[in-house]
């Protein structure tokens, strides 16, 4: 959960999940639905997708037994050099070396690193200079410390050199000015356009396989519709690009589907947010009480 999401975000979340889904057994027993459900919010759901194919190995393979070895971690879905050896020092007491986004900025300072961080040149000079550091005793909390010094003093704006425990040893004459990174891409913009379609006092909703994979999203619409209709938009960002939602009332097809069902309620359905969010706001705005008193107006066609 902390990958790419912030602590104070992870935490109700992972308290939540702790509760649903105590050990691997009950991960690996789930349906996919059921883990995108619990972890809708978080975002970048293929960590989910990962979690739970990952589970289903430490209970087939390990006997439901997390594995301590660093080769057979970075063997699960979803598991990366970061995770891996996070794992392995934080779980297992190993000496091995972690770089995160505190750690890697407060190595880059301490060597005082020129090459991009994001680059792989970049990228493996931190992991080879947090090598160097990492003792052989004690090495969890050696590599907790760096976390903190990286979140708390060594900021990325306005570092508190003054009081760096490790200033001494500080090789940088302009903390301020690294780490160093590649020039970003512009953030391309896109649009979105979904139906909401109701009948019967049911919701029609679409299975993704693209971004929300195996989620249940809003029917998709003709690229070439127009925002005249909409009756709901949202803007929802990304890493590299920003979308824009747009929302309008549609009719039942004719023929369904097979990637699209009927919904008597989205409670248990594991929706994105930015869906989940038109609907209640569709609904709260209308101030109705089920599905059935939405309108049904006519749309653009369903894709």
């Amino acid at each position: 959960m902390l990958q790419q999401t912030q602590v104070a975000t992870v935490i109700p979340y992972y308290n939540k999940w702790l509760r649903r889904f105590p050990e691997f057994a009950s991960v690996a027993r789930a349906s996919q639905n059921d883990v995108l459900h619990a972890w809708q919010g978080l975002g970048y759901y293929n960590r989910a997708r990962n979690l739970h194919a990952a589970s289903k190995i430490v209970q087939d393979r390990h006997r439901g037994i997390f594995p301590g070895d660093i080769a057979a971690i970075c063997k699960l879905p979803g598991v990366g050099r970061y995770t891996a050896n996070a794992v392995a020092t934080f779980a297992f007491h190993q000496p091995v070396p972690i770089v995160e986004t505190n750690t890697a900025r407060l190595l880059a300072r301490l060597f005082d690193m020129r090459a991009p961080i994001d680059s792989a040149m970049g990228r493996e000079k931190l992991w080879n200079n947090a090598a160097k550091l990492v003792p052989r005793r004690h090495a969890a909390r050696f590599n907790s410390a760096l976390v903190d010094l990286g979140a708390l003093v060594c900021l990325p704006d306005k570092p508190k050199c003054n009081v760096c425990p490790v200033k001494k040893f500080c090789r940088a004459k302009n903390p301020e000015a690294l780490p160093i990174k590649k020039s970003k891409s512009r953030t391309k913009r896109l649009i979105e356009r979904h139906a909401l379609v109701v009948s019967n006092g049911k919701i029609l909703l679409e299975q993704s396989s693209a971004r929300w994979r195996g989620m249940w999203i809003l029917p998709r619409l003709e690229t070439e519709s127009t925002t005249d209709q909409a009756v709901h938009t949202s803007i929802f960002p990304f890493t590299h690009h920003q979308v824009k939602l747009v929302v309008c009332y549609g009719q039942a097809p004719k023929k369904l589907p097979p990637n699209q069902r009927w919904f008597k309620s989205i409670g248990r359905v594991a929706m994105p947010s930015p869906h989940r969010r038109a609907v209640q706001t569709l609904f709260n705005n209308l101030q109705v009480r089920d599905y059935r008193s939405l309108p049904s107006t006519r749309c653009r066609t369903l894709v």
